[in-house]
Order: C-alpha cells, then sequence, then structure tokens
C-alpha cells in the first residue's frame, strides 16, 4: 500500500530528530484531514514542547488513551496506525521540500474554504475585507532556515552588510539628505512634528512629489483631506502653478503639462482617501494587496497623512483605552507594515499646545503619546515664526534620528513656497545664523570684551 504524505511526516516526526525540530513550528494540526492523524500529531507536538525530545510510539499510545475526545474505536485505529510507523530512512532535503509544499498547499486550501465561508457571510467575526490577507497568509507560508546571527560564524555575511549599498529613497532637499545619509531606508518610519497649518501636509506632498519623479511608484493615504484636495496639492507642486490657479488653467493646457511629467517618470502615484479614524493597518494591507492584484502595483514609499487619525487594529474604537497605549499602538502597527512591505513610511503628528507657535520644539511637545517618538526611526519638527514666514522660509530641527548622529545639523533651514506647495533649498548664508548646526563655534576673545563679558579676566 502506497504511503501518503502525511504518514510520511509522521513517521519522521516520530524518528527523524533533525526533521522534526526544523518543521515542527510551521506544521499545524489543522492542516490533517483524518482525525486520528491528528491526534498523534498532537500528542508528538505535546511531548517535543514538553520534553524537548521525541515521543516514542508507547507515548503515543498511552498519551492517546488518556483524551476524552476519542472512541473505543477512534483508539483502536490510532494503534494500528502508529503500529504501522517505521523508521525508514529517507532524504533530507527532499522531506524539507515536500512538507514545506504540503504545508502551502494545506493553509491555502483552509485559506479558500475560510473565504468562502466569509464571503457567504457564515462568520461574524470578520468581513470581506479579511478575505485578501487571509490568502496573502496562506501564500507566503515557507520554512525559514534563518534562526539568528552567529556573531563569530556568519562574519562574512556581516562584511558584505557593512559594504553593502543600502536601497533609499532620496530627497530632493540637500539638508535632509545629509541628515539621512543619502534619503530614507526601507523598513522604516519617519514622523514630521508640527502644529496646525505649519505645513504637515505640504512637506508629505511635496516629497512625495519629488519621489515620483524619480521614476518610483507612491501610495499618499490621506484621512484629513479629499483625495481631489491632495492631488490639487500635487498639482501645484508638479505643474508648477500657484493652488489658487490651477482652477484657471486651459484643460488643453493643464493635459499638456501632465502629459510633460507623465514621459519625465516611469512611477505611478496612487491617492486614496479614508474617513477619518477609520482606517487601521488591516485596511492599508487589504489596499496593498488591491492594488498589487487589480493595477500590478507595488509602492517604493508609502505617505499616511496622518498618524493621529489613524485607528489601531488592536484596539476598537468603543474600547477604552488611554491615549498614550493608543498612538503608540497605531505607531508600532505602522512600523510593522513598513517592514511587512520593505518600504519607508512616511506620516507627521501634531505639536501639543504648548508646543503650537513655539520657536524651539522638543520631544516632550508630540501631542497625545510619548511612544510615538519612541518608536520612529526618524522624528524632526518643522517650526514656523513670523519672522521665517517674512523670509519664505521654515526650520527643520531633529528630534531622533536613527540613521545619523542627530546633533549635527540639529537646526536647519529650507526655503518654502506656499502657494505651489513646494520646498526648496536655501542658500547657504541662511544656515550660517542656526545654532546647533553641528559646526564647533571658534572662540574670539575680542568679541567677549565688546560684550563685556568675563570683565574679571585678563586675556594674553
Amino acid at each position: 500500500m502506497m504511503e501518503n504524505i502525511e504518514t510520511t511526516i509522521l513517521r519522521n516526526l516520530l524518528f527523524n530528530n533533525d526533521y522534526c525540530r526544523k518543521v515542527l513550528p510551521f506544521i499545524h494540526k489543522e492542516y490533517f484531514e483524518n482525525f486520528h492523524e491528528k491526534v498523534v500529531f498532537e500528542e508528538i507536538s505535546k511531548f517535543m514542547v514538553s520534553y524537548e525530545n521525541l515521543a516514542t510510539k508507547e507515548v503515543l499510545l498511552i498519551e492517546s488513551e488518556k483524551r476524552t475526545d476519542i472512541t473505543e474505536d477512534t483508539y483502536k485505529v490510532i494503534c494500528e496506525y502508529v503500529s504501522s510507523l517505521d523508521n525508514s530512512p529517507a532524504d533530507l532535503e527532499w522531506l524539507y521540500n515536500v512538507t514545506e509544499k504540503w504545508c502551502r498547499d494545506r493553509a491555502i486550501y483552509i485559506a479558500l474554504m475560510e473565504s468562502i465561508k466569509i464571503a457567504d457571510g457564515q462568520d461574524e467575526n470578520k468581513n470581506r475585507d479579511a478575505i485578501p490577507s487571509i490568502l496573502q497568509e496562506a501564500l507566503s507560508v515557507s520554512f525559514d532556515n534563518n534562526i539568528g546571527h552567529d556573531y563569530l560564524q556568519n562574519y562574512e555575511e556581516r562584511y558584505e552588510y557593512y559594504h553593502r549599498k543600502e536601497e533609499k529613497i532620496p530627497f530632493d532637499l540637500e539638508y535632509f539628505n545629509k541628515i539621512t545619509k543619502g534619503g530614507l531606508p526601507p523598513k522604516t518610519l519617519n514622523i514630521a512634528l508640527a502644529g496646525t497649518g505649519v505645513g504637515k501636509s505640504l512637506f508629505m506632498c511635496h516629497v512625495a512629489s519629488s519621489v515620483l519623479l524619480q521614476g518610483r511608484n507612491v501610495l499618499y493615504i490621506t484621512m484629513e483631506m479629499a483625495e481631489e484636495k491632495i492631488a490639487e496639492r500635487i498639482d501645484a507642486n508638479l505643474l508648477n502653478v500657484p493652488i489658487q490657479q490651477i482652477t484657471d488653467l486651459p484643460k488643453s493646457m493643464f493635459e499638456s503639462r501632465l502629459n510633460k511629467i507623465s514621459k519625465k517618470t516611469q512611477g505611478t502615484f496612487i491617492i486614496k482617501e479614508y474617513p477619518t479614524a477609520s482606517a487601521h493597518t488591516g485596511h492599508f494591507k487589504a489596499l496593498l494587496n488591491e492594488l498589487a492584484l487589480k493595477k500590478s502595483f507595488k509602492p517604493d514609499v508609502i505617505f499616511i497623512d496622518y498618524l493621529n487619525i489613524c485607528a489601531s487594529s488592536r484596539y476598537k474604537s468603543n474600547f477604552s483605552v488611554n491615549s498614550y497605549s493608543y498612538v503608540k499602538a497605531i505607531a508600532e502597527e505602522l512600523r510593522g507594515l513598513a517592514v511587512e512591505t520593505n518600504v519607508p513610511i512616511v506620516s507627521a503628528t501634531q505639536t501639543t499646545r504648548s508646543g503650537y507657535g513655539n520657536s524651539d520644539v522638543e520631544l516632550t511637545d508630540t501631542s497625545e503619546s510619548f511612544g510615538l517618538p519612541a518608536t520612529a526611526d526618524l522624528m524632526f519638527a518643522l517650526i514656523a515664526t513670523e519672522e521665517l514666514e517674512n523670509l519664505g522660509q521654515i526650520m527643520v530641527k531633529q528630534l531622533k534620528n536613527r540613521y545619523n548622529d542627530p546633533t549635527m545639523n540639529k537646526r536647519f533651514i529650507v526655503g518654502i513656497d506656499r502657494a505651489k506647495m513646494r520646498l526648496y533649498d536655501c542658500e547657504q548664508s541662511a544656515q550660517e545664523d542656526i545654532l546647533d548646526s553641528g559646526k564647533e563655534e571658534e572662540y574670539d576673545p575680542e568679541e567677549d570684551k565688546k560684550q563685556n563679558k568675563f570683565s574679571g579676566f585678563k586675556f594674553t
């Protein structure tokens, strides 16, 4: 009689130590269709977890007899089945491959059955939005060979990593490239902190436009403004037209300018609007799956406007939770999404009332939750004062930076054209009066004499 794949797997889980330790974490009892095979697997798994050793036939028979969920007839079937298992040798690599394929096939089958149940309205806890993520999870089933970095043994891989050029999303602004060492790396969460009306959305729209012109794909998720309003800001930036004058452009000119832009880039720009505080990372994952299926679109960077008005996938909307935990949960979920999709995520947050209008914003001026800066990889404040506004400038202050030393170029100036929703590099002279630039100031004793400082000291 020909042995089925389930029997081959159970037999090797019982007798093959290396095989058992490698594949057991990836096999679920739901993968077995026959009840007696499911029972045998459960007992093998429980024994390995409890005693960190392989089970034996005697263990399986004794533990199965103790169970209250099997009949006498089922127990007889289990006894016959366990007795038939023998220690026949098999090629380990072949075993790994067929087991991995079996796990994936079973996961896909179960996911399809669950999706049909959801589609028919038979699942009270899940709606149809969950179907893409269920199928995606099943399709991603695989045996991960990496169980950690051995410091002494894996030095070659580490050396290659040190000298590998990381794929980054560069800015079109000199000082932002300086503080990030060339741009935003994947798997990161990057946050702009600013008061109302200072320029959070303007900053994100400008950076999103520049990324599109690099020939990359951009996903812009908005929960504050309508899709058309975001697109209007992108038009002002890319068409080089004041936002108030866009409606005055003749259709032929508008179309001509957009055609010129489309010829300059191979990228795609998708804007998706969600109602305020209604969407979380579960919705964003479903959107990414839908875009991949319907448009073959995979973003190179994701903008979320903005973090504080997202929902959390961990906490329900009517769940009583403090703002610290809630906003921290949103930040952690967004960073997890960045890691999962292997792209940088750019978002923003509000300052507190004390931080609004403050010319020297600190991390403590983050509204609602200090857990947000604890999670972010890069966080900077956008500061607008009356003097800077008159000069057409805005100050950027680094608050947290995992890419570079945040004391270097801690503060710097960028130009701002609010009418055209643009940022631009200022002349170097604009940076010279900024404190904490990371440059050491020369000590001039004559200057101190003029200011009557250290008047009690004699200079030689």
